[in-house]
């Protein structure tokens, strides 16, 4: 069991560490031609907006609903029914998008308003934000068919192209910062089109591979149909569990734009240092397991399903706890490496890293959240996570009320800081919640060992945190580096603090075979 998982979630971790690598690249070019100003703040608003929402329908609710059903029909369907959900499902999901979409060009000017009224206080910004919001509106609808595409591909355990779906959209945005937007009249535009652009593509290059499962079929609106119906049922309690986790985004945002100029796009460059190492492996381990996890309810093999989930946790603290301490103490190296370039300078790269220290122990907890609600999702309960995601929201929403806000009016210098803290409170609220709930319903049963486990992993992330901390050193001296020296000693610095890591794992009895065999 553990063994095929693994080769499936090493498939998917080194294509989306291509995914990130190309991401931080997209994200590199833009902080360096464009900085952390008006056009930037303006371009991050609109590009989140179709993101929120992506995440609400497409990665969220959807995919949560649609992997469950379709893994059930592939094991106990013919070919012909899966490739009528499919057709139904797409026409019907397309549809209503569709008529999303058209609703969201029109009606830009008052999402501006809803996602970041602090931009009303400045023409310029709100007005540049609602134009280019029209062009990356509609890329909901393209990456909410590209989500469909790969749910099937998952589904039937084809994980690298979807996995690599993300490299176009990285790839065409670096292609139009730097060649297109750098030497346009109008920048900001053409980097919203260029997200119309890569959300078109990325649909296209998952087609042929649905294709090839002989699985593509012309979209139909059949929302009567049983699966879509099924599907649809699912999503209601799953798009208000996602939209707990999306709704404090943009509230995060809200409370961001009313902050020095600057706050949005510190956080964003944060945030994406700390989806790295979440992205590369914690959510590619999620996605392999809801399929795996999805037959093994279908087949009622429950000791399977438990083992399995036993096993994605410790793997995930195996390598989230590692990379949440680098994260901490090498977030100022990291960020001046990284973006600290051209027009984003060095106190660019110190509020960031600010951001970034205080995402950091968020990456466990976020990384926990991912691997447990496959548990849930993966036996068609979508109204537990809604819940527990409610509380995590409260949370969040209090802290931000309590002490964001009142630090930026008593003069906080960091109130961004506090933001980022916020957000992380609320997911390991998430994180417990739900795996006392799977210990409670019996689903997750530990198996033994655990203690052992946990005193190797800490006794090997504090000898990398000891070691980290000396090589990090102070955050004016990386600013004042070359770049090719930045990286240099950048490198050296994670390679030695990952090879001091697993060396004490090592040390302390913990084997490979541990990983692949068995849980550990």
């Amino acid at each position: 069991m553990s063994r095929a998982f693994l080769k499936s979630t090493s498939v998917v971790g080194a294509t989306t560490l291509v995914s990130r690598i190309t991401g931080l690249l997209r994200d590199m070019a833009l902080s360096q031609v464009f900085g952390a100003g008006l056009l930037m703040d303006a371009f991050l608003v609109a590009y989140k907006i179709p993101n929120f929402l992506r995440r609400l329908f497409a990665e969220g609710a959807f995919s949560q609903s649609f992997v469950p059903v379709i893994s059930e029909f592939r094991v106990k369907r013919s070919r012909d029914e899966v490739r009528e959900l499919v057709g139904g499902t797409a026409g019907t999901l397309g549809t209503v998008l569709l008529v999303v979409t058209i609703i969201g060009v029109i009606g830009a000017p008052l999402l501006i308003l809803l996602f970041a009224p602090g931009f009303a206080r400045h023409g310029d910004k709100y007005d540049l934000a609602v134009e280019m919001l029209r062009w990356t509106f509609p890329y909901l609808f393209f990456v909410s068919l590209t989500a469909l595409c790969s749910g099937v591909l998952n589904s039937y355990g084809r994980f690298a192209v979807p996995a690599f779906t993300q490299v176009i959209m990285n790839v065409v945005m670096i292609f139009f910062a730097v060649v297109l937007a750098a030497n346009a009249a109008n920048p900001g535009v053409v980097l919203a089109i260029g997200v119309f652009v890569s959300g078109a593509l990325q649909v296209l290059f998952q087609l042929p591979a649905v294709a090839k499962l002989g699985l593509l079929s012309w979209p139909r609106w059949r929302p009567r149909a049983e699966g879509v119906r099924r599907i649809g049922r699912l999503m209601v309690p799953g798009i208000l569990g996602s939209s707990m986790a999306q709704v404090s985004l943009l509230l995060d945002t809200i409370i961001a734009s009313f902050l020095m100029s600057g706050s949005i796009s510190w956080l964003y460059f944060a945030d994406r240092l700390m989806e790295f190492p979440l992205g590369v492996f914690s959510i590619a381990l999620a996605t392999v397991i809801l399929p795996g996890l999805s037959a093994q309810h279908a087949e009622a093999s429950m000791d399977r399903f438990a083992g399995t989930l036993d096993w994605a946790l410790r793997l995930t603290i195996l390598l989230a706890a590692p990379a949440a301490v680098g994260l901490l103490l090498f977030a100022g190296p990291l960020t001046a490496t990284i973006f600290g370039y051209g027009e984003f300078g060095p106190r660019d790269v110190q509020m960031a890293a600010y951001a970034l220290m205080a995402y950091s122990w968020g990456l466990l907890m976020f990384s926990i959240v991912k691997v447990l609600a496959p548990g849930y999702y993966a036996r068609q309960d979508t109204r537990t996570p809604v819940r527990v995601a409610i509380i995590g929201f409260a949370v969040t929403m209090s802290l931000n009320v309590v002490v964001v806000l009142p630090a930026k009016w008593l003069g906080f210098p960091v109130p961004h800081v506090l933001l980022a803290t916020s957000t992380c409170v609320g997911a390991a609220v998430n994180a417990v919640l739900l795996w006392r709930g799977l210990r409670r319903a019996g689903v997750y049963r530990a198996s033994a060992g655990w203690g052992k486990f946990l005193l190797r992993v800490l006794a090997a992330n504090v000898a990398m945190a000891v070691l980290l901390w000396w090589l990090a050193a102070d955050i004016g001296s990386w600013t004042s580096m070359g770049a090719l020296q930045r990286a240099l000693r950048c490198a050296i610095g994670i390679s030695a603090g990952a090879g001091l890591y697993f060396a004490v794992l090592f040390a302390t009895g913990l084997r490979y075979g541990d990983l692949r065999n068995r849980p550990i």
